[in-house]
């Protein structure tokens, strides 16, 4: 019984699409797609998300077509992911509270919430819109490209508050 359970698993690791984009994501928004970095984001001792970046030729720029799956670990309420979004983006310097309050809202109508083996995918399209997967499915968009920047640079950007996971995702 072990070795059909470790066959089975050695299978499922094995099998292209375990290893990865989102087929609809790497198909339709990322040409070429491959993994740029990954890393755990841990919060004191406990394991929130896996990130996992992906670009064209495994090669990341941030004015090209890029996803960014989170594979989560915990339960959280999608209120609690926008909020927390928001207190990032404000604590890198972003100070237009009334852009801020407007993307606060459209997130929060768009995060569910997420448990244990749950994603969610975000991408940088080519016209610079962020489009999110919950799974494969989309979930939302946000057309505003300074909404995108910001967004993204909560791990990605040099005043990102996780470094480590920054040169994780950047191949580091």
């Amino acid at each position: 019984m072990r070795k059909v359970i470790f066959g089975i698993l050695a299978a499922f690791l094995l099998w292209p699409g375990a290893v990865t984009a989102n087929p609809l994501v790497a198909d339709r928004y990322v040409p070429q797609a491959g993994k740029v970095g990954d890393g755990v984001l841990t919060y004191l001792f406990w394991d929130v998300y896996k990130a996992t970046l992906y670009a064209p030729g495994s090669a990341w720029r941030p004015d090209a077509p890029f996803a960014l799956t989170l594979s989560y670990m915990r339960d959280l309420k999608g209120r609690d992911i926008a909020e927390r979004t928001i207190t990032e983006i404000r604590d890198q310097g972003f100070a237009d509270e009334a852009k801020l309050s407007d993307w606060s809202a459209r997130l929060t109508a768009l995060f569910p919430d997420v448990g244990d083996g749950d994603s969610l995918t975000a991408i940088r399209d080519a016209a610079g819109r962020t489009l999110f997967y919950g799974g494969s499915k989309q979930i939302g968009a946000i057309d505003d490209p300074a909404f995108g920047r910001r967004f993204f640079d909560i791990w990605l950007g040099e005043k990102t508050s996780e470094p480590k996971l920054r040169r994780k995702l950047l191949g580091g």
